[in-house]
């Protein structure tokens, strides 16, 4: 029997990506969830008129988003097996979900995180100050934690039962690299898979900006010296 699988989609002002994103979600996903975080534009009606479940989140925060969209998978009957978080932005190619999915349901992985391989990223789809903070976090989480990871990609997949063991918190920036060190903290099996990354459509809220970089900056060092002293 194939697993469930749900889709939770953080969206913060993305009408030109969002139908997109949600028309190249392969059909295996029996459910996509939009989490409109106080958009000013259209992004839930468009979301909604491509097929998805729109919630509404005001407190500004990718993890305020992530965690309202878990909160709406905890009251469904029956729970998934699966939940895939996914931006937005158009800047993933949503058809390789199943590349993601595949070693939780083949080899009974724990997590896999969608890797922005530099060979197949799209020139300057990822700013100085990604690559260099994917680079810092990663080899600081290696350095003190053993970990194997080489990104923090937001295109992820965990099995749900899991996922509620992490009891995860962040609000903001610090989601993705909670994720990992709490999964490297009980260890969790994952792996990476190498995915495609391409520029995204309109401007980035967190890269974008130096305030933006800076306060992610700051949030996924803070989690990493956090249990590096734990």
């Amino acid at each position: 029997m194939n697993p469930i699988i749900k889709v939770i989609i953080p969206a913060f002002n993305e009408q030109d990506s969002i139908g997109h994103v949600i028309n190249e979600i392969p059909d295996i996903v029996s459910e996509i969830i939009v989490v409109n975080n106080n958009s000013t534009d259209n992004t839930e009606e468009i979301a909604r008129q491509a097929g998805a479940m729109v919630l509404r989140e005001e407190r500004m925060g990718y993890g305020f988003a992530c965690l309202k969209g878990l909160d709406y998978v905890a009251s469904q009957t029956p729970t998934p097996e699966i939940i895939v978080f996914l931006d937005g932005d158009f800047s993933d190619y949503p058809e390789e979900l199943t590349k993601i999915v595949a070693p939780i349901i083949k080899d009974d992985i724990d997590m896999v995180i969608g890797a922005r391989d530099k060979k197949l990223r799209e020139s300057g789809s990822m700013t100085i100050p990604q690559i260099f903070g994917n680079w810092l976090a990663t080899s600081l989480m290696r350095l003190f934690f053993g970990a194997k990871f080489t990104d923090l990609g937001p295109f992820r997949a965990i099995k749900y039962n899991k996922l509620l063991e992490l009891n995860m918190e962040d609000k903001t920036y610090g989601w993705t690299v909670e994720m990992q060190l709490k999964a490297i903290k009980r260890r969790f099996t994952y792996i990476e898979v190498p995915v495609r990354y391409k520029k995204r459509i309109g401007v980035s809220k967190v890269s974008g900006t130096i305030k933006g970089a800076i306060f992610a900056g700051v949030k996924i060092l803070s989690w990493i010296f956090k249990y590096s002293f734990a």
